[in-house]
């Protein structure tokens, strides 16, 4: 079993739905609480385990606002758990995710310099490394409804951008939406294998100039006005 996430930019608005719900669900779930630091000041600050980049792609008038969001890639040659000098950081064999035993972890951020994801942050509260956990609390909860065993992020997705599931699954939605979409993914030549996959956004529509409603109005002015 190999358990992940395939993130859809072409659908993802960037609403911060995702990275709000998953602070909600973790701060009370197996890693403890996540930190906030003057979080009504003016430069607020805390322990956020899913962020979102927003880029802007191609030129005018065809460029496309892509929405990215980054969270822990679960490697399955994961350099975070090869440099963890306390053995806090492992994978587990069972399902492929990628974990911190808190008891464990000295907070001495190897992991964190390693991860060429940014997906790792230090908690300024409990002095240890905080990172997605796919909700391992709540995907393996045989008291939730099977269909709410999901991470946090997938089910409060506004748009269905977040798909969760077995890689390892020929016929899971996952890996189907990977073949039919092309999944990529991220930064594959560094050779650490990231679980998570990105389903690249759709060519965009090229209208010929003209086709909008506005244009076909103009056309018609212009031709009367000919006449």
């Amino acid at each position: 079993m190999k358990l992940g996430l395939a993130i859809d930019l072409d659908t993802c608005v960037g609403c911060h739905a995702c990275a709000t719900a998953c602070k909600q669900w973790n701060t009370s779930g197996s890693i403890g609480p996540l930190t906030d630091e003057n979080p009504y000041g003016k430069d607020p600050d805390g322990a956020w385990l899913n962020r979102i980049r927003t880029f802007e792609v191609d030129a005018s008038p065809h460029s496309k606002t892509v929405n990215m969001p980054l969270s822990c890639m679960h490697c399955e040659d994961a350099a975070c758990v090869t440099v963890c000098p306390t053995g806090a950081s492992y994978k587990r064999s069972e399902d492929g995710i990628v974990l911190i035993d808190q008891d464990r972890c000295m907070g001495c951020n190897l992991c964190s310099w390693a991860c060429p994801y940014g997906a790792r942050e230090l908690d300024p509260g409990s002095g240890t490394m905080k990172k997605c956990t796919l909700c391992v609390d709540r995907i393996y909860d045989e008291q939730l409804p099977e269909d709410e065993r999901k991470p946090a992020c997938v089910i409060t997705c506004p748009t269905q951008s977040r798909v969760f599931g077995d890689f390892d699954d020929p016929d899971s939605e996952v890996s189907k939406l990977n073949r039919e979409r092309g999944g990529k993914q991220l930064m594959p030549e560094l050779g650490y294998n990231p679980v998570n996959t990105y389903l690249p956004p759709r060519n965009p529509i090229q209208r010929p100039q003209g086709g909008s409603m506005l244009g076909k109005v103009k056309q018609i002015v212009n031709r009367i006005i000919k006449r």
